[in-house]
């Protein structure tokens, strides 16, 4: 992308400086300052000898321009700081950006990070976040600067841990056509991911690889350690193995992770493209993307394409794999079509694949919702059979059903088995118990799994207790009705004094 900002005549900071430019080079005051800092006087004599001259942003600006050039850099920066402390003159944005620009060209970058670093802080409570950049870019051209001082803008943001205005500066650096290195990218990556925003790198990996600077090993080492800090490393791991057959390298794991955050926000489009551009970088596999795109076709509702995409990946050689026959599953059963999904199960095992945790939560839930409770529990015992233990979603769609059909106790009784195992139940799990042991009056039940929740530090909801006590006020239960009516006043104490 150019690094060339193209500027109109008409825009009115350019405008104050071409003027600055094009005045009289007659001026004593700044000819005379200019040539005592560049035959390098000291600053007794230089305060002596301009004693009388009242500094002011003008007079500033015009010796700034005037020391310009890449030779006259050093003379620059000590008119800068001379200025600062002569009848305390202060500097303001412009005389910042100049001098900048100024360093930044004759690659005073020592210098340079100094005074960007001073500016931001300097803005820091200034209205506009882009106060800054919009005064760097509007004095870029009359400077003749470099687009590094935009890379170094943005670094000095990350170091100062203000990654928010770091990101935003770069998308509207972009949109003034400036493109920050990869140098600038990691750097923003590793401070974010080092912060308690971890998850905010995605946000940035994604323009990076939009604007076509792509990873290198730094990049990915840090990406990789932002899934790790998430819990999401051995997810999408586990996710490559179904897919490719074999563990794949860092870049690859780096970028599905990228592209499947992307669908799953409902951005197939966008996801899309950016698939189509690690195709040709070979920075992800054939097999994977055929299986991202069938998933987006999927999520889509496009089944139809799904099924097409399928198929030229199997003309190409390519076999499937349990993710594909996975998403596929999620589509039927989600149109209620149990038998199919049934069959696809089938044809998933005859060609070797194994299911896993999230093929059999989907099919809970279809069961579930299709209301056919005992292929739910077959399921569930298959699930569990394999090491695998439900979704609390899923596990909730079919206890809710067994509750309805007035079979509590077996949701209880699986509910216990699952907890054995390690299953972490919500509010939810507990409010269909609650609801179904009320449902068949079984009071003394509805009590234990309140008590149980509690236990769990799972307090219920004030408004479902209150709607169960008017329940079993009509039932007749005094007893129970004064236990947890307490409860629930006991709860609304918890709550008012627990910290948010």
């Amino acid at each position: 992308m150019s690094s060339q900002l193209l500027v109109p005549i008409s825009h009115p900071l350019l405008a104050r400086f071409i003027n600055i430019s094009t005045e009289p080079k007659s001026d004593v005051r700044v000819n005379a300052i200019c040539d005592s800092f560049r035959r390098g006087l000291s600053w007794d004599r230089l305060s002596k000898q301009f004693n009388s001259v009242e500094l002011n942003n003008s007079i500033v600006e015009k010796v700034l321009l005037k020391l310009k050039e890449p030779i006259d850099a050093k003379a620059a920066l000590g008119f800068f700081h001379w200025s600062a402390q002569k009848n305390y003159y202060e500097h303001n944005i412009w005389s910042y950006s100049i001098t900048i620009h100024i360093l930044v060209q004759a690659r005073l970058l020592i210098d340079a990070r100094v005074l960007i670093e001073s500016v931001v802080k300097k803005c820091v409570e200034d209205a506009s976040k882009f106060s800054v950049v919009d005064s760097l870019l509007a004095t870029y051209k009359v400077v003749v600067s470099t687009p590094l001082v935009f890379d170094l803008l943005v670094q000095a943001y990350a170091k100062l841990r203000m990654f928010e205005v770091a990101f935003d500066v770069c998308c509207y650096l972009e949109e003034n056509g400036f493109s920050l290195s990869l140098i600038s990218f990691n750097t923003l990556i590793h401070v974010v991911e080092k912060s308690d925003k971890s998850y905010l790198v995605w946000s940035i990996y994604e323009p990076m690889l939009q604007n076509r600077r792509y990873p290198n090993e730094v990049t990915i080492r840090t990406l990789i350690d932002a899934l790790c800090k998430e819990g999401k490393l051995q997810i999408y791991v586990d996710m490559l193995d179904r897919i490719h057959g074999k563990r794949c390298s860092p870049l690859v794991i780096v970028n599905t992770s990228l592209l499947f955050r992307i669908i799953e926000e409902g951005r197939i489009e966008e996801g899309m493209v950016l698939l189509k551009r690690m195709l040709q970088k070979s920075m992800i596999l054939d097999t994977i993307a055929y299986s991202l795109i069938v998933y987006a076709k999927v999520k889509l509702g496009n089944l139809e394409s799904a099924v097409e995409v399928h198929e030229e990946m199997l003309n190409r050689g390519f076999t499937s794999n349990s993710f594909v026959y996975t998403s596929f599953l999620g589509a039927y059963c989600r149109e209620g079509k149990i038998e199919k999904a049934n069959c696809l199960i089938q044809e998933l095992e005859n060609a070797g694949l194994k299911p896993y945790d999230e093929t059999y939560n989907v099919l809970i839930e279809g069961c579930a919702k299709a209301h056919r409770v005992e292929e739910c529990l077959n399921n569930c015992e298959k699930m569990m059979e394999r090491g695998f233990l439900p979704s609390c979603s899923a596990f909730n769609e079919m206890i809710r059903k067994l509750c309805e059909a007035g079979d509590a106790e077996q949701a209880n009784v699986l509910l216990t088995r699952l907890l054995n195992k390690g299953f972490l139940p919500n509010e939810t799990t507990y409010s269909h118990l609650i609801a179904g042991y009320a449902k068949e009056g079984k009071i003394q039940e509805v009590l234990i799994s309140v008590y149980s929740l509690q236990h769990g530090s799972l307090c219920p909801l004030i408004l479902k207790l209150t709607s169960l006590i008017k329940n079993l006020d009509i039932m007749g239960a005094g007893s129970a009705l004064e236990r947890l009516s307490y409860l629930s006043i006991k709860d609304s104490i918890c709550s008012a004094k627990s910290p948010k």
